[in-house]
């Protein structure tokens, strides 16, 4: 990508993901939460006038400590490009091993966002954890790190189709419109596929070894999809009992080793080559950067719906390190964290 050419992005992007979040002379303050972070409250955001009450959409996305302050970005950039954000449903899947942790969390949301319509999740982590096998990033065998794989089960039998997004992105277009993909007849997820990266390498030499392993793909175009953004369908999903499907390969990864890389493989493995696709401009992934190196991350060429961080580096470490990325500028208007001379006064 030329320089020309990535100015002109950021100029875009700068125009599509103006947030103006004006603070009043006394800010609101959420409860005091764990690493001594305060949020402010979010502004009020309201339905345009052809917003159907009966028009839902359903968002799934986990919550931690530590990633907090990238779900609460994420939540905002939702809403301030929503044209219904009353009409937006969002899902909270949390660790299940400390509550008071849990409802910290759930008074933070509840405090910066006191109009949103959301319900709390535990995962029962102890039981996730026997499945997972060590990868090369200890941040990915977290359990939460697994929650996609449960939607079906932890969600309202109602829910029929949701929205899952890994916390460490931001939209700057109506989450509608990825809500509304189509899944065909018989798909049971939807996402951007990327079928120029290098497939094999996310398995083992061990795997395509064994024609009783590789041959799962016989037949199927499997190309690599990035799991943090994903349209699914439950009730295809429950129908089909994928959750069994993607842990009986999980269950063969810890008695012999066929991929490397946390809880994607597990997916490509049951999904690869059977997905509806979606446009790029929906994950602009990537731009956490190289996970060895800490290098910065250029856009991909094309119109942009969403932004995500995914690989090590994160946006506001980065912000707070005064070393970030030329693109860290885009996240950095959703972020609800009250700065420390503030907490100072």
């Amino acid at each position: 990508m030329s320089l020309n050419h990535l100015f002109l992005q950021l100029f875009t992007l700068l125009l599509l993901s103006a947030v103006v979040i004006s603070d009043p002379p006394y800010p609101a303050i959420s409860r005091k939460f764990p690493y001594n972070q305060q949020f402010r409250e979010a502004p009020k955001f309201y339905n345009s006038l052809n917003c159907s009450p009966f028009d839902h959409v359903n968002v799934a996305m986990t919550l931690d400590a530590t990633y907090l302050r990238g779900s609460m970005a994420a939540i905002l950039s939702i809403l301030h490009h929503s044209s219904c954000p009353d009409n937006l449903r969002f899902h909270f899947i949390s660790a299940s091993s400390t509550t008071a942790l849990y409802h910290n969390l759930k008074t933070t949301i509840s405090s910066s966002f006191p109009d949103l319509s959301f319900k709390m999740y535990a995962l029962n982590d102890e039981n996730v954890a026997g499945l997972i096998s060590t990868s090369i990033r200890s941040s990915l065998d977290c359990p939460l790190n697994y929650a996609r794989n449960y939607l079906a089960t932890l969600l309202p039998y109602n829910v029929a189709r949701v929205v899952y997004l890994d916390n460490d992105v931001v939209l700057v277009d109506d989450i509608a419109k990825l809500a509304a993909t189509s899944l065909g007849e018989a798909a049971v997820l939807a996402a951007p596929q990327y079928c120029n990266a290098n497939f094999r390498s996310y398995f083992t030499p061990s795997f395509w070894a064994n024609p009783a392993l590789s041959m799962t793909f016989e037949g199927r175009n499997a190309c690599y999809f990035n799991t943090g953004v994903m349209v699914i369908d439950l009730e295809r999903w429950r129908n089909g009992d994928f959750t069994t499907k993607i842990t009986e390969w999980m269950e063969l990864q810890k008695r012999m080793r066929i991929y490397e890389l946390g809880s994607l493989p597990p997916f490509l493995l049951v999904f690869a080559g059977k997905i509806a696709p979606v446009d790029h401009r929906w994950n602009q992934h990537g731009l956490g950067g190289d996970n060895f190196r800490g290098l910065c991350r250029d856009l991909h060429p094309g119109p942009v719906s969403l932004l995500h961080w995914s690989g090590k580096g994160k946006p506001w470490a980065r912000l707070d390190a005064r070393r970030p990325c030329p693109l860290d500028s885009l996240w950095a208007p959703y972020d609800l964290l009250l700065s420390p001379n503030f907490l100072d006064t």
